[in-house]
């Protein structure tokens, strides 16, 4: 691991409703899977998603945004219209390949393990690495066809402490490899909320649950754990009471942080 712990406070995280944080990091402020629109239903294949609450800032409050870490493209709970157009004044948005191929000038897509180095504005870098996540239950080769690709993030840097941020993964197996090579991190952005969808995998979770995302925090030994995509959406199952029932159940109520809302 290149990344010194440093105390949590060095990275402050303001969370916006649904996947959406912002932080800054290294000089650099990074946005993940923007999400702006006003409550509404999208139409998507085998149904639809309803987002049932606003986000608490608009893209305007937000000032100046470096990086956004979108863990995918294809679904409107990750990247609406608002989080669409957003991109476009973004010098550089990290995705899957295929989102990266999909969304054109100013995206990358990163293959699982693949690194980046972005130049930090005082000197130095920061390394982004894209890590694997999966969108549901069972093995890649099988989930992908269904939901498509999604990818998380790591984030180091000299005398920085590392920060992930998972996407909408399913799989502790792969926080597990994730730990094994990058860990321990000091920051966890996890995906939670419990999603589950009657017609998809016999209504299994797709991305993890409260216990799991507690679990995951103890797996990567985090000692800060920042929960986004549990809000704001018809379909997530858990929520906020879940999370600290959750994380008190375990013993790390105290590594919890619901983040600072808008």
């Amino acid at each position: 691991m290149s990344g010194t712990r440093m105390p949590t406070e060095q990275i402050p995280v303001r969370v916006f409703g649904g996947p959406t944080a912002l932080f800054e990091y290294g000089g650099l402020r990074f946005l993940t899977d923007p999400t702006f629109d006003e409550p509404r239903d999208y139409h998507v294949p085998g149904g639809q998603l309803t987002k049932t609450a606003p986000s608490s800032a608009a893209p305007a409050d937000l000032g100046r945004i470096d990086v956004v870490l979108l863990s995918h493209d294809e679904h409107p709970d990750n990247l609406d219209d608002s989080g669409r157009a957003l991109l476009a004044d973004v010098p550089l948005t990290l995705t899957t390949p295929g989102g990266g191929q999909r969304l054109g000038e100013g995206a990358k897509g990163l293959a699982d393990w693949e690194s980046i180095e972005l130049d930090r504005p005082g000197g130095g870098t920061i390394t982004v690495t894209a890590v694997p996540a999966v969108h549901g239950p069972g093995a890649r080769e099988d989930v992908e066809p269904i939901t498509g690709q999604v990818v998380g993030f790591v984030l180091t840097g000299e005398n920085l402490p590392a920060v992930y941020v998972s996407g909408d993964n399913a799989s502790l197996d792969l926080v597990k490899e994730i730990a094994e090579r990058l860990g321990p991190v000091d920051t966890a952005i996890l995906f939670a909320g419990a999603p589950r969808f009657s017609v998809l995998f016999d209504g299994a979770l797709i991305v993890l649950d409260s216990a799991q995302a507690a679990e995951a925090a103890r797996i990567l030994g985090a000692r800060r754990v920042v929960p986004v995509h549990y809000d704001s959406w018809a379909h997530f199952t858990e929520g906020r009471d879940e999370l600290i029932t959750a994380f008190t159940d375990a013993g790390l109520l105290d590594r919890l942080d619901l983040g600072d809302r808008g």
